[in-house]
């Protein structure tokens, strides 16, 4: 390869999530040895289209359905019986699932149905102050990991010797129930259920760190999969309207087991305008027809939950912020045909904030709702670019719209997707090949 040497790949969403990732990540999975899921539940939806089989998958990584080794990691929480239902639902498409080609962080910590009751008695009780999370349970996990109380999966293993964690885990639950007027834990129905799905979890479970070594050190190529987005992470998003891990790159190294300088080429993944779905800030969200029509045209509707998503235009300023955050070493454009037949399309490349003009989005979730984005107009483009597989095949119009948001966002555009199929990607630089 004339001195260039295989690189690994880290791919993280550079808004709210929903940027199409699952499409770049099955089409990187193809050529990668290993995908490893590194923070996130299964809140995460990813879409893949091979041939004419449409799978869904919100834990799985996704390299289980081209048979690469793929890796859950211990920056995940895992819902166990989640997990039966989506292996089981994989295995009935004809998807092969052995210890050969999926582990599970034998350190991960698991969402039981605790959490789950936990997630939807504080969501109810909120009121105005939803965060809108998916009621999964996954937050609720996330703080019984940092309190110190998480039941893990190497737990499984010895749920005989489990009675200390249940008096720390219940003393702590039971008193929030409490709260909302309902009974205390159900310890033996608990151990129970977690008995039954046991040796299910187990036939998978592993220190996946030495695994991952292991593949390093024979050449390979790993992928690094993430999920949601990085205005969704914890410290570095729209708090408190954020997921409960870090999205950015930087969790890939702390959430599998490799070490900082594994992650490789960084790619983030953009859409050509913006969505989200919840509550929370959203500088050029478009409550008009033009917003309406971006949401039709891009069938913005979340995976796991269904939910409409809120669609407006491309926020130069969001991704660029991202992409420092994240050191995104390129970027991959989605759903650019979403634009396709629009008179004008607008970028925002700065925000108004009491007057003062800013370039970057403010922590202080007042700041945020109150910022005003400032637009640069472009003449759109009327052909089509839906299936483009090269620059020649993209309109001219199209292409400057591209170059503008490389130059506001102050990174390079590594590939660009101009459908859900495979195949239909401009590649621009291969993340693979550093």
């Amino acid at each position: 390869m004339d001195g260039c040497h295989v690189a690994n790949v880290t791919v993280i969403g550079a808004q709210w999530g929903d940027e199409g990732k699952g499409k770049i990540v099955d089409w990187l999975a193809s050529r990668a040895d290993a995908v490893v899921r590194f923070q996130g539940g299964h809140n995460a939806g990813h879409t893949l289209v091979v041939g004419d089989t449409t799978y869904k998958l919100s834990l799985l990584p996704s390299g289980i359905v081209t048979g690469t080794l793929s890796i859950i990691g211990n920056g995940v929480v895992l819902d166990p019986w989640a997990l039966k239902a989506e292996i089981e639902k994989l295995e009935g498409q004809g998807v092969t699932i052995s210890d050969d080609n999926f582990a599970i962080a034998d350190n991960c910590p698991l969402i039981l149905p605790l959490h789950r009751d936990l997630d939807g008695l504080r969501e109810t009780a909120a009121g105005s102050g939803k965060i809108g999370t998916t009621g999964r349970g996954i937050g609720p996990a996330y703080e019984d990991k940092v309190g110190r109380r998480a039941i893990r999966v190497c737990d499984l293993a010895h749920l005989d010797a489990l009675e200390p964690q249940l008096d720390r885990l219940c003393a702590h639950h039971d008193a929030l129930r409490a709260g909302f007027d309902q009974p205390p834990v159900d310890r033996e129905a608990l151990l129970d259920e977690l008995r039954e799905i046991a040796p299910f979890v187990l036939q998978y479970a592993q220190p996946v760190w030495k695994r991952l070594k292991k593949v390093r050190k024979a050449g390979a190529r790993v992928l690094f999969e993430g999920a949601q987005g990085v205005l969704l992470d914890v410290d570095h998003g729209t708090y408190p309207f954020v997921t409960s891990s870090n999205t950015v790159s930087g969790a890939a190294a702390a959430g599998s087991g490799l070490g900082p300088g594994s992650t490789g080429f960084v790619l983030g993944i953009v859409k050509a305008y913006t969505t989200r779905v919840g509550s929370g800030p959203f500088p050029t969200e478009l409550n008009d027809e033009v917003g309406q029509r971006l949401g039709e045209n891009g069938h913005e509707f979340g995976t796991v939950t269904g939910r409409k998503r809120r669609c407006g235009w491309f926020d130069a300023v969001l991704v660029r912020q991202s992409c420092a955050i994240s050191g995104v070493t390129g970027i991959a454009l989605t759903k650019l045909d979403v634009l396709d037949g629009f008179e004008k399309v607008k970028i925002c490349t700065g925000y108004r904030l009491n007057g003062k003009i800013m370039d970057y989005f403010p922590s202080h979730a007042a700041d945020q709702a109150a910022v005003e984005p400032i637009y640069e107009e472009m003449d759109g483009w009327q052909e089509t670019t839906a299936g483009a597989r090269s620059w020649a095949d993209l309109p001219a119009q199209a292409i400057k719209y591209v170059q503008r948001v490389q130059e506001l966002i102050e990174t390079p555009v590594a590939l660009i997707s101009t459908s859900p199929e495979r195949e239909d990607t401009i590649l621009v630089r291969d993340p693979f090949v550093d």
